[in-house]
């Protein structure tokens, strides 16, 4: 294949920075060491990749542009959100290429992602009777199908993406010819749920307020970093009760405001560390950026949550020209 990785990870910031061509951050919301695993190979017309961690993560940012992307996901030991809407293990999820989104991943779960380039889907598609029908249907990011055919589906989807993993490096010709295989296999599979007239085309499925409640919340919170509102504040801004904002919370990300706020908040300081050399910005320094004033008790924040001090975290080297 033109591009395969295979790579483990003990640090979702890391993982999500390798994951290739999209733009994105990972907050981890739960405490502990990170263990997570992430398979990828690419085409010129797909790139394929299967992933799985052991902490709950949430997921933000731009889907690549110029793409249509999907994902499977493979085993789902919690609840799942992905554009503010409740999925199950039955749930292809898509994207177009350039738009934001935000997706809560439980604990432990793993999920094969598909991305085409837009061309290369949209003349697959032309050539189904369903074309019209099917493009109305990806309006969705999440697109429920039957639950026997889903299962059929991805356990043939995992055995032709395992099929490519595992292939050694041919002459060019030879391996132009299995990447047309690949991306064909592929097209071939997603079209066949897409089209199967057990999936409803017709499906429409709203955003729920308790989503946006947390999806609001989460973005406050990394746009008003230094001054960050409280829970208090929040609910006034939302015009909703704190019990209301309680209840989302628990039913999203199965945590609690203040919780989740401070996870995200601590995941921003984490990256801040790791894309700054030590010299250039301290810890303390770092952490007020994100709204924490109290050095102990902040280290002490973060080594629960990412099992770690603070200064135990890589830092980015320095790089340019050397200082005399």
């Amino acid at each position: 294949m033109k591009n395969q990785t295979i790579s483990h990870f003990r640090d979702v910031h890391v993982h999500a920075a390798t994951v290739q061509d999209w733009s994105q951050d990972y907050s981890q919301l739960t405490a502990g060491s990170t263990e997570s695993s992430l398979m990828q190979l690419s085409t010129e017309g797909v790139h394929v990749f299967r992933e799985q961690i052991n902490q709950r993560v949430v997921q933000h940012g731009v889907a690549p542009r110029g793409k249509m992307c999907f994902a499977v996901p493979i085993t789902t030991p919690g609840s799942i959100r992905m554009q503010g809407r409740e999925a199950d293990d039955s749930s292809l999820f898509f994207l177009h290429g350039g738009e934001e989104f935000m997706f809560h991943m439980p604990m432990g779960m793993e999920l094969l992602s598909i991305t085409f380039e837009r061309e290369l889907f949209e003349q697959a598609l032309a050539q189904t009777a369903s074309a019209k029908e099917v493009s109305l249907l990806l309006r969705q990011p999440v697109i429920r199908v039957s639950a026997p055919r889903f299962a059929d589906a991805r356990r043939r989807l995992l055995a032709i993406f395992s099929r490519a993993l595992v292939h050694e490096e041919l002459d060019s010709t030879r391996d132009r010819e299995r990447e047309l295989a690949l991306e064909q296999a592929l097209l071939g599979e997603l079209l066949q749920l897409l089209t199967d007239p057990a999936c409803d085309k017709q499906q429409r499925t709203a955003s729920s307020t308790r989503s946006y409640i947390v999806e609001k919340c989460h973005r406050l919170a990394t746009t008003e970093m230094i001054d960050v509102p409280s829970v208090i504040e929040l609910c006034q801004r939302l015009q909703v009760s704190r019990r209301t904002v309680q209840n989302s919370f628990r039913s999203v990300a199965e945590t609690t405001p203040l919780n989740y706020l401070r996870s995200v908040r601590l995941n921003g300081v984490r990256r801040t560390l790791m894309s700054t050399p030590a010299s250039h910005l301290s810890i303390g320094d770092a952490a007020a950026q994100w709204g924490f004033y109290h050095l102990s008790h902040f280290a002490a924040e973060y080594q629960e949550l990412f099992a770690e001090l603070p200064s135990h975290t890589a830092r980015a080297a320095i790089t340019g020209c050397a200082r005399a």
